[in-house]
């Protein structure tokens, strides 16, 4: 069934539920500890557990380092017999997996052949900033260009996403993500598990319409009101696959695992229970594996892990769980340990190099607050400037406003950064990489969870390019709804 853009983002209809922070009757935080509220489907859903896990397509650079995908429509099956229309990289929901390695740049050129502007951003990626995707910085429909990513940095499990001014909620809905695989020979050292027993899980969720549409809440080109603190969709879908199952051996897996989702947080843990041994963040490997119960990702986060099924029965079923879920939405897939299997894997205690910045070199502290603000008079942009009436997602007060930089950092400088917030918020910045402590270990991230009434400080050095570049929340319908600030390096 072919869709109009209208259609595909036509409000479907449904009851929406979401209690706690509210503003303008506007019910911003639900049950589960994500902000947002949740869409119901309308059409029958698939039962959990019966569609295959489906492999993502690679996508490799050629000789000289260069690759190309093309943003277009097209009908494929996400519900099981159903044609649903998306507007992804290839025609693929997710995107091609770019598989690279670090200090091999890569040359990528997008083209566009929507019906509306889109935008390319290296998430993760250390990137000059007329190429890291500034929400102006268009590509109109019918045209394409090139984005160069240097690839100089720690080789770890990126993202690429639209991040066009207004409309990244939607166009990252529609379709318009796709894992990064960066990798470091020398890790192949290390002896993780690689190969078949290496997975990349892109976790999204979706709600449907009554012809299995996706459906995106926009009416008059603003987002409806009542997901103006997010869009959490009712189907989890991993690989672009409906809860689905895979056979595995009875040996260790590696997962790269990425909430790809608009606005819901995950903490996923097994059922029956086994630890999951971290041995990655967002930019790369740990300094020592950690285990852990539990595993909580915000949206735009990463984690490396490795699972142990030989810890498991031939035979035993093992459900990878949602614990901010509900219902159907606690389930995330079901890995079913089908054979014994030799494995010359391992984890080593010693998987990285991480320096602990020394405080004494900052030289600079700032500090963040982003909460819901006052209505923005005049507004900008396809969503955010249709409804005034409602207030706006802001940062230290102030709602985006591009091409006014919040501050100016300097090359070769360190800085702390502090946040609070009034609700959750995902907060990521483009070229910069935060030092975090985890586990009483330094690790690099680029994106951090913060929670309501909580603290967040990182140690931030300002390295990369100089230029403009921007710091956002990345629950999107935040985002959208001017959650997001410039800031530049000199």
């Amino acid at each position: 069934m072919s869709l109009s853009r209208r259609q595909l983002f036509t409000l479907s209809g449904g009851i929406v539920s979401g209690v706690g922070l509210t503003a303008c009757g506007l019910a911003l935080t639900s049950p589960g500890g994500s902000t947002g509220a949740l869409l119901p489907s309308r059409v029958p859903l698939p039962a959990p557990f019966v569609t295959e896990l489906p492999r993502l397509t690679p996508l490799r650079p050629d000789r000289d380092g260069r690759a190309r995908v093309t943003v277009r429509r097209k009908g494929i099956e996400i519900l099981p017999g159903r044609t649903t229309e998306i507007a992804g990289y290839d025609g693929l929901f997710p995107g091609p997996t770019i598989e690279a390695t670090k200090g091999d740049p890569l040359a990528l050129t997008v083209r566009n052949e929507l019906d509306v502007p889109v935008v390319n951003h290296l998430h993760g990626g250390v990137t000059r900033p007329e190429h890291d995707g500034y929400p102006t910085d268009l590509v109109q429909p019918g045209r394409e260009r090139e984005y160069r990513y240097p690839l100089d940095q720690r080789a770890a499990t990126l993202w690429y996403h639209d991040h066009a001014m207004d409309r990244t909620g939607p166009n990252v809905y529609a379709g318009m993500a796709g894992a990064v695989v960066l990798r470091d020979p020398a890790e192949v050292d290390l002896g993780l598990p690689r190969g078949e027993r290496e997975l990349t899980l892109v976790l999204t969720d979706r709600s449907f319409g009554e012809d299995a549409e996706l459906v995106y809440p926009v009416v008059d080109g603003a987002i409806d009101h009542r997901y103006h603190g997010g869009l959490l969709g009712d189907v989890m879908l991993v690989n672009g696959t409906p809860w689905p199952r895979l056979d595995v051996d009875a040996a260790r897996y590696r997962l790269r695992i990425l909430n790809a989702c608009n606005a819901r947080r995950l903490e996923l843990a097994l059922d029956p229970g086994q630890d999951i041994v971290q041995v990655g963040t967002d930019q790369g490997l740990l300094t020592k594996p950690h285990h852990r119960s539990t595993l909580t990702l915000a949206p735009a986060e990463r984690a490396d892990v490795v699972i142990d099924f030989s810890q498991y029965g031939v035979g035993e079923q093992v459900t990878l769980v949602n614990r901010l879920g509900d219902g159907a939405m606690a389930q995330v897939m079901r890995l079913d340990v089908a054979r014994r299997a030799t494995d010359d894997s391992h984890v080593p205690e010693r998987l990285s190099t991480i320096e602990r910045i020394d405080p004494s070199l900052v030289v600079t502290t700032r500090d963040f607050h982003l909460a819901l603000g006052q209505p923005m008079p005049g507004g900008h942009g396809s969503h955010s400037g249709n409804d005034r009436s409602l207030p706006m997602w802001s940062i230290n007060g102030q709602p985006y406003r591009p091409g006014e930089d919040l501050f100016g950092a300097e090359l070769g400088t360190v800085e702390r950064w502090r946040f609070t917030t009034d609700v959750h918020h995902p907060v990521h910045a483009h070229l910069v990489h935060f030092q975090v402590d985890q586990d009483g270990a330094p690790a690099w991230k680029d994106t951090i969870d913060i929670g309501p009434t909580s603290r967040a400080e990182v140690l931030v050095p300002i390295e990369g390019f100089r230029g403009r570049y921007v710091l956002h929340c990345h629950n999107l319908e935040h985002e959208d709804r001017m959650m997001m600030a410039d800031f530049s390096v000199g």
